[in-house]
């Protein structure tokens, strides 16, 4: 069976929607909402097929755009390998030009089950946060919660606990005043230790760093759990992979004062990385929210970061 290679456009707005449109009844997987996009001709490159496509179905013309990821998915009387492209810039207004229902849909209420299959790992990724607030050091448990409400205050869509060197009795604290404040808050709550310490705590999602995803033989938690992996480079990044991890921290990307002494890998490697292996990957290392456009530009999901939102002036 002929596979069909599709071009596809993501185009998400500033208010976090993403442009969608309706399948026409008698097509394949009819009746279905879907990412636009369509069929490359003979000689096309990706580029030039989603404009060509993106501009004929809606009438706007894509001024930049960069990889989002590739999907191959069969189904059953169709094979379809689809690559997925974030639009970053475009002109014109978008319209059903060819009769179809367009709309644009917050990233949130998305359902999987009205979008064919093969758009669910598009749906996944760019639900996923664009930014991720890494706690700092504290000098108390007390001097924690107070510098963690702060963080909440500025609304963060995600939140990694990073505390090292702690005792059992302290780090179990943080976690537990972490959970209560971020639950009410409704802020996911990742935790960064290692498989066994996290299966006491009754996290939301854990998260390992790359000397802990070195010694995994499988995925730690259950795929109903968020599970991440701190990495550094395309060894790691294909172990990451082989492990189903939801997402990955790359870094350092940018040089920082805390690992002054590590050579940044800088943006155009870290886009070798995004196209070496297919799985969400976070800039990690120096970042700043400016930086949340350049590392959409580069392939990554987003940015992750400590000093960019910790406030540790608050320590005891």
């Amino acid at each position: 069976m002929k596979t069909v290679h599709v071009a596809v456009g993501v185009v998400i707005d500033e208010a976090r929607r993403v442009l969608v449109s309706l399948r026409d009844a008698q097509a394949h997987q009819g009746g279905l909402w879907e990412f636009p996009g369509g069929k490359c001709e003979p000689g096309e490159t990706i580029e030039e097929a989603l404009r060509r496509e993106l501009d004929e179905e809606l009438g706007i013309q894509v001024l930049s755009d960069a990889p989002l990821c590739k999907i191959e998915h069969d189904y059953g009387d169709k094979r379809v390998l689809l690559e997925v492209r974030r639009v970053l810039s475009f002109a014109g207004e978008a319209q059903g030009r060819e009769g179809q229902a367009v709309r644009w849909a917050a990233l949130s209420s998305l359902d999987p089950a009205q979008f064919p299959a093969a758009n669910l790992p598009i749906i996944r990724r760019i639900q996923l946060a664009e930014r991720i607030a890494i706690t700092g050091s504290a000098a108390s448990n007390a001097a924690f919660t107070a510098q963690l409400k702060k963080l909440i205050s500025k609304h963060p869509p995600l939140i990694q606990l990073r505390q090292r060197d702690l005792s059992d009795e302290d780090f179990q604290a943080r976690v537990q005043s972490a959970l209560a404040l971020c639950r009410a808050h409704a802020i996911p709550l990742t935790i960064n230790t290692d498989p066994t310490r996290f299966e006491a705590l009754g996290g939301d999602a854990l998260h390992v760093n790359s000397a802990a995803l070195r010694q995994l033989k499988h995925r730690p938690v259950s795929a109903q759990m968020q599970f991440s992996a701190s990495c550094h480079c395309v060894e790691e990044l294909h172990m990451a992979a082989a492990l189903q991890a939801d997402y990955v921290l790359l870094s350092p990307v940018a040089s920082t004062t805390s690992h002054p002494e590590q050579s940044p890998m800088g943006w155009e490697r870290l886009a070798q990385f995004t196209s070496a292996v297919d799985l969400p990957i976070y800039a990690l290392g120096g970042m700043t929210v400016d930086d949340i456009p350049i590392a959409f530009a580069h392939g990554a999901v987003g940015i992750a970061a400590i000093s960019a939102f910790w406030d540790s002036s608050s320590g005891e």
